[in-house]
């Protein structure tokens, strides 16, 4: 396995997703075709044309920053309560994203901010004893000002960019267009702010700002910022490669339940955020601004049909939505 890093934009393709609005099916299916293969090459590609407003990453950025800037007691306030309840701050260190791939890793140099779904129903599924920790209430600072409203009205943007993008999963994939539809309209996506602080010191060995790993769910969408030290992937070639920062563009990639759906044929990839490099002089602090997609926690996720050939059992056990992420939540999660 190599450690080498380089800059080749063409591993990670960009795609225009204006198209997935077309009245025209063949558009939209063309821009499914590009998503299909990025999905197969890379499982990573980034996305213009999405209709996210500034103004709305702009609100969740500029609150998280001014939350991170808090003293810890401050921070502590709103401090997420246990592995399986992934709501309010986490600090540096108490999570390994390493853990996830079963290996063990010192605590990830970032702290982080997060929250579910803010819905306001008496449906008995969004309640905890049949939902459990999937729809609880999000914990909200007293100070920013405004950060509630700000991060509610982007999670519902970036639900409904997601739910998009799952359309365009379905056309890419030769499903019906709708085939996603009734298995996301009650997910249980996440939002979250990263903050990466300045690293005055040098990482312990081994520790990253976030291990290697791959995601969870469906798809994950990230605002990253320019700034030394960033995301990197692991091409099918055995090198970590630099992500380019594209003005305007988001990235975008699918994660491990997408990867179970398409019987592997669609790749989640290992994914790393990488340490700035000592010789850097300025400010190395640096935040990201992701939004885990993921169905609805009953959502049954089993290989499809049109992607097991005929012959061949499926590589995967039918799972739930809930239960991979509930598991997946308390692996990554640092042991005291």
């Amino acid at each position: 396995m190599s450690d080498h890093t380089a800059v080749i934009q063409d591993v990670v393709p960009v795609i225009d997703i204006t198209d997935l609005r077309s009245d025209d099916v063949a558009r939209r299916r063309a821009v499914g075709k590009e998503i299909d293969g990025a999905c197969r090459e890379i499982g990573f590609f980034q996305i213009t044309g999405h209709g996210l407003p500034d103004e709305l990453v702009a609100g969740v950025y500029d609150t998280a920053k001014e939350f991170f800037a808090q003293p810890m007691a401050t921070k502590r306030e709103v401090a997420q309560p246990n592995p399986k309840t992934v709501r309010g701050y986490t600090a540096v260190g108490e999570q390994a994203f390493a853990y996830n791939e079963d290996t063990s890793a010192p605590g990830d140099l970032h702290e982080k901010f997060d929250v579910g779904p803010h819905v306001v129903s008496d449906d008995p599924y969004f309640s905890i004893e049949n939902a459990g920790p999937h729809f609880i209430p999000n914990q909200w600072p007293s100070s920013p000002a405004g950060m509630q409203q700000a991060w509610e009205s982007y999670f519902e943007a970036a639900d409904d960019l997601c739910r998009l993008i799952m359309r365009g999963f379905a056309l890419g994939l030769d499903l019906p267009e709708d085939f996603f539809a009734d298995k996301i309209d009650k997910d249980i996506s996440m939002l979250r702010a990263i903050h990466y602080p300045h690293q005055e010191e040098p990482p312990a060995p081994g520790q990253m700002r976030a291990g290697a790993h791959t995601d969870y769910g469906s798809l994950t969408i990230v605002r990253p910022e320019v700034a030394p030290g960033g995301l990197q992937v692991f091409t099918q070639d055995g090198d970590w490669v630099d992500v380019p920062v594209i003005p305007g563009a988001l990235v975008v990639n699918i994660g491990d339940l997408m990867a179970q759906w398409t019987n592997d044929e669609w790749i989640s990839t290992r994914h790393r955020v990488a340490n700035p490099p000592r010789d850097v002089v300025a400010d190395t602090e640096r935040m990201s601004i992701v939004f885990f997609h993921q169905p609805n926690y009953d959502a049954v996720i089993e290989p499809l049909p049109t992607c097991v050939a005929a012959g061949e059992e499926p590589r995967y056990a039918p799972t739930t939505s809930g239960d991979h992420l509930t598991m997946k939540f308390e692996k990554t999660h640092q042991k005291a």
